[in-house]
């Protein structure tokens, strides 16, 4: 449903002596979703997860540069069929509550969610209480403002929007921060029933853990590239990962190994080698040179020189 080749997203801005830079965000990310299946994208902070559903979207701001190619549903997502479809046929779950307006009722805001999501406005009217009650939240906080809600009712509520239509790829950037682990629960495996109805789900993530409880397959993401497509099976410590970046995040978990700490984020060279080089105990200088394709290896795909 959702097929990504090569993206790059890159910001311009100026400097003090009206110099301008670039900066490259994302580089050589790949990414493939289907219906009736949950995608997990997972990686550290800064790894470009939620930077690849603003992309998919066309929300990035002003500054940002989108090359590579998009397709959904067989036709290439541009810029005027996001803005056709976006709440439409693709919905998102936003990491942030500040995407509720703090001016307006939630009902309000639900109700307006139900008409960008294909609903008529009756549909729409009966829908906003029935959502929110299936997330755990009683009809009666259609009446109340942004400001009265809880962090965690906040993400229910965003949670309800975005799949109160009939959009058939979702976008759940985060969906479990600020839950407790009933309502996490509850959240992850209602996106798991609506793959299971039809939808694609992509679910963005650091809690990886919690991801592999619902997802057919992860993608790892690392610097901005995408450097492994495995199925859940194999993040089991067993040695199915391939990418020693994979492997280092998986055994830095505390329910995993926890043998030790990920390596804090670095710095690659805008378009150069693998962002995990020179923190990687295989590294080379041909590694810091030259990023390979995600190529098909041992039932997943990986993009590594030493795999």
């Amino acid at each position: 449903m959702l097929e990504i080749r090569n993206l790059f997203v890159k910001f311009s801005s100026y400097t003090r002596g009206l110099r301008r830079q670039s900066v490259c965000a994302i580089r050589s990310l790949d990414l493939a979703a289907e219906a009736g299946r949950v995608v997990a994208v997972v990686g550290q902070s800064g790894a470009g997860k939620s930077l690849l559903a603003h992309a998919v979207l066309g929300i990035l701001p002003n500054n940002a540069s989108v090359s590579g190619e998009m397709f959904f549903k067989g036709a290439a997502l541009t810029p005027e069929r996001m803005k056709r479809i976006r709440g439409r046929e693709i919905a998102l779950i936003p990491q942030s509550v500040s995407y509720l307006n703090p001016l307006l009722r939630v009902g309000v805001q639900l109700y307006r969610a139900g008409l960008l999501n294909g609903l008529s406005p009756r549909e729409a009217r009966k829908a906003a209480p029935s959502a929110l009650e299936r997330y755990g939240l009683s009809g009666g906080v259609c009446k109340w403002f942004p400001f009265q809600l809880s962090g965690g009712m906040a993400r229910r509520v965003l949670t309800a929007g975005a799949t109160l239509g009939a959009a058939d790829l979702l976008l759940a950037d985060e969906p479990t921060n600020g839950l407790d682990a009933a309502a996490a629960r509850e959240t992850l495996a209602h996106l798991r029933a609506l793959a299971d109805e039809g939808k694609a789900v992509v679910l963005i993530t650091h809690d990886i853990e919690a991801a592999l409880q619902i997802s057919d397959k992860v993608s790892v993401f690392c610097g901005g590239v995408t450097v492994e497509e495995a199925v859940a099976g194999d993040f089991n410590g067993s040695g199915g990962l391939r990418h020693p970046y994979s492997k280092a995040l998986w055994a830095s978990l505390p329910g995993a190994l926890f043998t030790k700490a990920l390596p804090p984020n670095g710095s690659s060279p805008p378009d150069a080698g693998c962002p995990f080089s020179h923190r990687c105990a295989l590294g080379d200088e041909e590694c810091r040179l030259r990023l390979p394709e995600l190529a098909p290896f041992r039932g997943g795909k990986v993009r590594c020189l030493h795999a």
